[in-house]
């Protein structure tokens, strides 16, 4: 079990094999009222990570063993310690390491030799959005929205519980414990990633007419991080259910259905098949028939009749 240092509100690990440059920075953090986590190693830091969750890390690019980059690539495939910020230490003269540190995930560098003040500086600054961006996941946990997100290669960091039960059913026994994505999604994802267009959409199917996963890139959230919405689709069995609950016709369901899945009337015209004008024709009749004005007032009705 993952937990946080009793009795502190911030904690900080420090991965470095160097003694003294590990002592000179645990007291300048403790003088702050830091807690400070100490590990002489990559894998004495990755054992620690097993038992106790802290706000922020600061890693030396260079140790033996697995280093600090091996060490940070480590850390960002586990779900639960991807959002964690990491520092990196690196020479003055390691200007090739400041590029492996963010290509890694790093959010920052520190040059040695350290100068505490900014070291403090910097290490506040980045807890605070760290928690900021937790914050961010947690209030996506809490409202049931299905959202995933990646980094720039299409390895997954983090998903709602929504999003992993909406994966599961897909591909059953997958969990957000994983450090990958399952392989059907693997594909998808990377297409999407390359499109890089907020709104792209890519669809996962296991065989026509049956449940579908719509993949939908929301935005590039920080530097290393994509967000993804998911969308669970079911076109004939919700056409049927639109048109059996509402009065509509067949055509009128189909176009109201793909409506509450966020498409425009050129998506639904590519879609079904027919011209813009008669999109908007039959998306009129909806208005009337379910006494509503706008698009977003019949999409509404709509995903509640979907989801009783």
């Amino acid at each position: 079990m993952i937990t946080r240092m009793p009795g502190h509100t911030d904690t900080v690990l420090v991965i470095d094999d160097e003694p003294a440059s590990l002592g000179v920075m645990t007291d300048k953090l403790e003088g702050a009222d830091i807690a400070v986590l100490v590990a002489t190693s990559g894998e004495a830091a990755l054992e620690l990570l097993d038992r106790i969750l802290p706000d922020l890390i600061i890693v030396d690019a260079v140790m033996p063993g697995i280093d600090g980059f091996e060490t940070t690539v480590r850390i960002k495939r586990n779900p639960r310690l991807a959002n964690i910020p990491i520092i990196f230490l690196t020479g003055l003269s390691e200007s090739e390491h400041v590029v492996e540190a963010f290509e890694v995930g790093g959010v920052d560098y520190i040059r040695k030799p350290v100068n505490l003040n900014e070291l403090l500086a910097r290490v506040r600054v980045h807890m605070a959005q760290g928690r900021a961006a937790h914050a961010s996941a947690a209030s996506l946990d809490a409202t049931g929205r299905m959202m995933l997100a990646t980094d720039a290669s299409g390895s997954m960091l983090w998903c709602t519980p929504r999003a992993e039960a909406a994966i599961s059913r897909l591909t059953p026994g997958w969990s957000r414990q994983d450090s990958e994505l399952p392989a059907m999604l693997r594909t998808p994802v990377e297409r999407l990633l390359s499109n890089g267009t907020a709104g792209a959409s890519v669809r996962v199917e296991q065989s026509p007419a049956e449940d579908m996963l719509e993949l939908v890139l929301v935005t590039h959230h920080r530097a290393h991080e994509v967000l993804i919405r998911l969308n669970e689709l079911n076109p004939r069995k919700d056409v049927e259910k639109l048109a059996a609950t509402l009065r509509l016709t067949q055509r009128e369901a189909e176009v109201l259905l793909w409506v509450s899945y966020g498409k425009s009337n050129g998506d639904i015209s590519d879609v079904l098949d027919i011209s813009p004008r008669t999109v908007q024709k039959h998306l009129e009749h909806v208005y009337e028939k379910l006494g509503v004005e706008t698009r977003s007032a019949a999409a509404a009705i709509a995903i509640r009749s979907i989801e009783r």
